[in-house]
């Protein structure tokens, strides 16, 4: 039992995504300083951190059955101290081939983790009263704050990012500690299929709609994240600091709107909030794209945060609760396609940057909005779709 007492499984849960999302976000918010040492262009840099993709999409096909069988707890945990570890190694690389070498590892681990979270969080929202996927997310989002704001001080006082990444280890090492020590599966939902799942998660047709749902939302997060320290540096000339600080306004505006959104989708429904997100998103984008200074891009991405956040969770939980398959598989499925996107999108993106320049890798996610937009109805109940 954890040092601080016994956490209800919902806050469990919380502490989880938001441990996960400060070890992920260590590494972004030094990018630009990493890419700077190498010596390389975006192009370049964007080739290196398609590593991460690689190990996450092999987890994310291949990893259910081995969840079901070492249970939970143990995969997350171990999950969670490997990916500190992981990163602090990655970032030594001295070029894009071992970076995409040594980020492969810590995209298992990435995958591993988000299959676990989420599961836990759709079945212990199945005992409860409300919804809580959503103000999951928000836990993910502030972790991902919490990184921005920490990796902008190591930046600012001029640590340099190995010994940062290095100093994560315990950190996120006692964290884990603390929080996810009493950690226990919550029961599966009593709608979920039993049995074995197949190795492979493959995505059935109306996981592949959710997919297309979410994509907009996660190459542009993944874009502001990979990417808005490196426009602010390289667009406007700001100081070190000012990139942690994009970071951490893109996951705070994120994780304001996800942390009441659940009450917001009870009261109006799935699709209509979606299609909110999607208004959020485009103008964010507009503002980035357009931006004569540095404020005015900060403000956008802080809309681009706000228009991403709650996609992701509601195509989640629409997936989660799928009785055609095991949740396991869905979940697994549609966080096999969109979180890879969230993760190799943006590194190819950079080619773009390289190309024609940083502003376009925003600009050329609008026709990814207007498909979500098309695909929205995909988060209805399917009683609502055949009474429609």
């Amino acid at each position: 039992m954890s040092i601080i007492g016994r956490m209800k499984p919902q806050h469990r849960v919380f502490a989880g995504f938001a441990i996960y999302a400060f070890i992920l976000g260590q590494l972004f918010t030094r990018l630009p300083t990493v890419k700077d040492a190498m010596g390389i262009g975006e192009g370049a840099l964007g080739l290196g951190l398609i590593g991460a993709p690689v190990g996450t999409l092999i987890a994310l096909t291949l990893a259910p059955p081995l969840i079901e069988r070492f249970g939970h707890k143990r995969s997350m945990i171990a999950a969670l101290c490997a990916m500190s570890v992981f990163y602090a190694i990655a970032v030594h690389a001295t070029g894009p081939v071992a970076l995409f070498l040594l980020l492969v590892p810590a995209g298992l681990t990435l995958g591993t983790v988000e299959i676990i979270i989420n599961l836990e969080a759709d079945r212990v929202e199945a005992t409860l009263p409300y919804r809580i996927m959503n103000r999951a997310h928000a836990f993910w989002s502030l972790g991902f704050f919490g990184a921005g704001l920490f990796g902008a001080l190591m930046a600012q006082i001029g640590l340099s990012p190995q010994l940062h990444l290095a100093l994560v280890v315990p950190l996120s090492g006692a964290a884990i500690w603390l929080l996810l020590s009493d950690f226990s599966a919550a029961p599966k939902r009593g709608s979920e299929m039993t049995g074995p799942s197949s190795m492979v998660a493959r995505p059935s047709l109306a996981i592949m709609a959710l997919v297309g749902l979410c994509l907009s939302a996660m190459v542009l997060e993944g874009g502001s994240i990979d990417w808005s320290a490196i426009y602010m540096r390289t667009i406007f000339e700001t100081a070190p600091y000012f990139g942690g600080l994009t970071v951490a306004t893109v996951a705070l505006s994120q994780a304001l709107l996800r942390y009441f959104a659940d009450p917001v989708v009870d009261r109006f429904q799935p699709v209509p909030v979606a299609r909110g997100m999607q208004v959020a998103m485009a103008v964010g984008v507009v503002m980035v794209f357009f931006a004569p200074n540095a404020w005015v891009a900060l403000a956008g991405f802080a809309m681009i945060g706000a228009g991403t956040s709650a996609l992701f969770p509601l195509a989640m939980s629409a997936a989660a609760q799928r009785t055609d398959r095991p949740s396991s598989v869905n979940v697994a499925a549609l966080a096999q396609f969109s979180f890879v996107a969230f993760l190799l999108g943006p590194p190819l993106l950079g080619f773009v940057a390289e190309h024609i320049g940083l502003r376009w890798v925003f600009g050329l996610t609008l026709p990814l909005i207007l498909l979500s937009a098309a695909l929205s109805k995909g988060l209805q109940p399917d009683t609502e779709k055949r009474a429609a």
